[in-house]
């Protein structure tokens, strides 16, 4: 997966604006967490980009940057969680999953519908 680190609170306006043409995922990911870690490495497996090439996915290191995660859950209406999985799609969370509820089938689907 190419994923687009996200750094910065600038970069949510972007992913807002982004949205609105095609989807966007974030990741938030605890890179002291095995849970995580497993949750990350399946999605990437499962990852088809032929599948899902209109789809821009974003990564956030929820550790170094727990501002930005909080603004995340802010702006999209969503209560934390880690790690977590975001579907937006015209500026809006279309879904959202959290551990190992966090499915490539289920994802796909939403970005389908």
């Amino acid at each position: 997966m190419n994923w687009e680190r996200i750094e910065s609170l600038d970069t949510l306006d972007k992913i807002v604006e982004e949205s609105k043409q095609s989807p966007v995922i974030i990741f938030k990911h605890s890179t002291s967490c095995s849970i995580s870690a497993m949750a990350l490495n399946r999605l990437e497996r499962s990852w088809n980009q032929d599948e899902m090439r209109e789809v821009r996915p974003y990564y956030l290191d929820l550790i170094s940057h727990r501002d930005v995660s909080d603004a995340v859950a802010a702006k999209f209406g969503i209560m934390h969680q880690s790690p977590q999985i975001l579907l937006i799609k015209n500026g809006d969370c279309v879904y959202d999953e959290s551990h190992m509820g966090i499915s490539y089938q289920n994802l796909k689907s939403g970005v389908a519908a």
